[in-house]
Parts: C-alpha cells; structure tokens; sequence
C-alpha cells in the first residue's frame, strides 16, 4: 500500500514521523511497518526505511516481512554476505515464502549469476498464485544474458495475465526489434488488439513496426488509432508528424508537430521537425526561426545545430554558417560533425588554417572516412605543408591500402620535393590500383604532370 497525502492512510507515517522527532516510542502492528518502510524505499529514503525496519523488528522481532525488508536493504547496500545469510535464516523459518526465492534470485543477479537467478525464481514460481512479476523478473534477468527469445516468452506471459502491463508490452516489442522480427512483432501486436483494442501503447507499437518496413499508409493508421485510444498522446502524434513528411504531407506534419507543443513544453525535436518542413515547403524565414527555437530549447542537441548551419550553408551563406558552427563547437568540442563543418565551411570561405584544423580535429576523434584524410592532404598541398601532407597521406594508407586517390596524391608530393624514386614508386602504384584517377596529379601537381618522365611513367602504363 502506497501512502496518499490526502486521506487517513497516511496516519500511521504522520505518526512515525513524529515519534522520530519528540523520541516517543509508539506502537505500530507489522502491517504498519511494512507499509511504512515500503513508502521510505520506494522515495529512495534509505535512513528512513532503516530506522523503521530497525524499530519494526524491535517490536516485532519474528516478523518474516521486516526481515525480508532489511534482506532488501543490506542488497542495495551491496552487503550480499549479510543478506545470504539472513535469508538462509529465513528460509529454514519459512521454505514457502516466494519472497525469500525473490530476494535469493535478486542477490545471484547481482553477482551477475543471471543463470542461477532464473532457476530460484522459477522456483517460487510453484509457490505462489500472483505470477507476473515473477515472470517480469525471469523476463528481465533473459535479458541480462542476451537471449531474447526467453525474454519474449516470459514478458508474453506477464501480458497474457495483465493485458494493462504496458512495461511487459515495450519489453516483448523491444525482443522483437532487437532479433529483427519485424512481420512477427505487427502479428502479435495485431493479436493483442484483438483483445484489447483500445490499448494506445501497442497501437502506437504497431505504427512504429509499420514505419520501420516503409508502409507509411497503415502506420498512419495505427497512430490514428493511438490517438482515438488517448487523444492526449505525444508520442503518436510525433510519429504521425513523422510518417506525414516521408508522404510529403508537411502542411499535416506540421499541425501534429504543433498538438504536441500545445499538450506539453516544446520539446526540441517538435521545433526541429517543424524547421524541417518548413524549409521543404520553401518557407525559409519560418524553418530558422524554429531551428533557432529549437537550439535555444535544447541547446545539447547536436540536430540542432547541424540543421541550422546546413541551412545556411546551402543558402551560401557561409559567414552565418560560421557564426553557428562555432557556437555549436564552443558548447560541444567532441563533436564529429561539427568539426566536419567547420572545415567544409572554412573552405569554403578560403580559410584554409582554419579549414585544415577542422579536419585535423575531426580526425583527431575518430573520424576516418577516407574524404576526410583527402580533404586534409589537399590544404596541406594547397598551402604549401607537403611534409605534414605525406605524414596525413601515410596515416590514411593504414586505413585505406592499395587506394588510387592516395597514391597519386603521394606521387606528386614526392615529385614536389624531387624525391623522384619515391615519386615513381608511388606513381606505379597508383595507375595499377585505377588508371582513371590520372587526372588528380594534373589537377593537384600540374608542374609535375607537365614533366617529360612523368609523362613517359602514365604513356607506358596507359
């Protein structure tokens, strides 16, 4: 029983609490204390609930329940050794207590013994008639060992004996999703309709599994049917809005975007999606003012930023794309794309410094594409850098041997320095990975490509 602050069930804690306070010792059945203790725990009051169980077992000192209760608390304390014990106490008092079975798996979990946690709380499964957190609990520690297809089962047992339990219903789609059972989960989530049809979690479920296979009618469907279920319902009318802009229904993604931000607080990825539909619909002076909405909501989300500077970005207006991009980087330094941007932006605007650092950065943190380590190499060629270019050029050859584009781009940094031999060796190289690229050596070198010996090396393997 939860205590609720506006009727008399309350009573007994009001009285707890003032025992506490004056050090009157006051009377209390073990029901009581149970009831209190489990309303301490429950607001993660740990001092509270063990002063209460310390006190409850004072007065009820053969109280099977307390000792359970402290069970609980010496495992969230990480005491398993005390809490083994009194459980095995317990049990010699009480072998058909399901609680203690609970308890024992939860201390095996713990220990990461998820195996053993299964057998004992299979065990208490013949012990008690109240199955379905037992099969939440058997459900839970499936997934904890990976095996999904367990996990399902026994989150589909919960359901089979609550249809309300809605966590039993995101687990069994979650084992779905995860063993990529797509066709199988819309058939058992149109099987659970059939039971319960007005269950708004699983039409909404339904919908994303629909959305997933790109069936864009019967997903609209589905979340029709979610908001009949509960008119009041964010999540479907988010995935509604997103279902409207893959149909190119921007106009109708819109309005749902805006239910949402009428039902709660704006949430970034409303104003974002909105921003997005607006700019499809050419309506620009609209998508930037949510985008900018949407990065003062949530100025951590990194779609946010991206989506403003790649705005300006297209409309070539680079400055304003600076200015963006460097807001975003001074919030989040780590950021791939941003540094990614930064670049590309900076080259645009023939800052080249500033455009190499940006690759250097976003090589820095992992960011290996093979366009990455060329656009750097072609600063540094640019600028004159041929040293710090080779040095980039033969980073990238760890990641991308025998690779044409490479080559050729080593084959005229080594001209460039009159390393002819490593030149030549490069050159080879290059025209046997792919002929075709030839033209980057004139492009990038075009005083090397006019020499008489390389002309020779690219007549001889053409």
């Amino acid at each position: 029983m939860e205590f609720s602050h506006n009727d008399n069930d309350n009573l007994p804690l009001t009285k707890f609490e003032s025992m506490l306070k004056t050090n009157n010792v006051l009377f209390f059945d073990s029901e009581e204390f149970e009831n209190i203790i489990h309303h301490y725990l429950n607001q993660g009051k740990i001092a509270l609930a063990k002063k209460a169980i310390k006190l409850g077992l004072e007065q009820h000192p053969s109280s099977i329940n307390l000792k359970l209760f402290k069970v609980e608390v010496y495992v969230f304390e990480d005491k398993l050794v005390e809490a083994d014990t009194l459980l095995n106490e317990l049990y010699s008092l009480d072998p058909t207590n399901e609680e203690i079975f609970i308890q024992k798996a939860n201390i095996f979990s713990k220990k990461d013994d998820h195996k053993k946690a299964i057998e004992v709380l299979k065990q208490a499964l013949e012990l008690t008639d109240d199955v379905v957190d037992l099969y939440s609990l058997i459900g839970m520690e499936y997934l904890f060992l990976d095996n999904f297809e367990e996990a399902k089962t026994y989150f589909m047992k919960c359901l089979e004996a609550d249809l309300e339990d809605y966590s039993a219903l995101y687990n069994v789609v979650y084992c779905f999703e995860f063993l990529n059972q797509t066709e199988d989960a819309i058939s058992y989530l149109n099987i659970f309709l059939d039971k319960n049809p007005y269950c708004e979690v699983a039409w909404h479920q339904l919908g994303k599994q629909y959305f997933h296979l790109k069936k864009y009618k019967k997903a609209l469907a589905a979340f029709d049917f979610a908001i009949i279920s509960d008119d009041s319902f964010i999540g479907a009318y988010l995935e509604r809005g997103k279902v409207l802009e893959k149909l190119k229904r921007y106009n109708e993604a819109i309005e749902n975007y805006n239910i949402t931000l009428k039902l709660d607080d704006p949430t970034s990825f409303a104003l974002l999606r909105i921003g997005h539909c607006f700019e499809k619909l050419h309506k620009y002076d609209l998508a930037i003012q949510y985008f900018e909405r949407t990065v003062h909501e949530d100025p951590l989300l990194d779609k946010g930023w991206i989506a403003i500077t790649r705005f300006y970005k297209k409309k070539g207006n680079y400055q304003k794309a600076l200015y963006y991009i460097n807001k975003a980087i001074n919030i989040d330094t780590e950021n791939v794309v941003y540094w990614k941007l930064y670049a590309q932006i900076n080259m645009r605007l023939k800052f080249y410094e500033e455009a190499e650092r940006g690759y250097k950065r976003t090589l820095e943190l992992g960011n290996y594409e093979l366009n990455t380590w060329l656009s750097r190499a072609d600063i540094l060629i640019k600028i004159g850098e041929f040293e710090a270019a080779i040095y980039n050029l033969d980073q990238a050859v760890e990641f991308y041997p025998e690779n044409a584009e490479i080559e050729y781009r080593l084959a005229g940094l080594y001209f460039s320095l009159n390393e002819a031999d490593k030149g030549t060796f490069h050159l080879k190289n290059a025209l046997k990975f792919n002929e075709e690229f030839s033209f980057i050596l004139e492009e990038l070198f075009p005083e090397v490509a006019n020499k008489i010996f390389v002309k020779n090396i690219l007549k001889t393997n053409h």
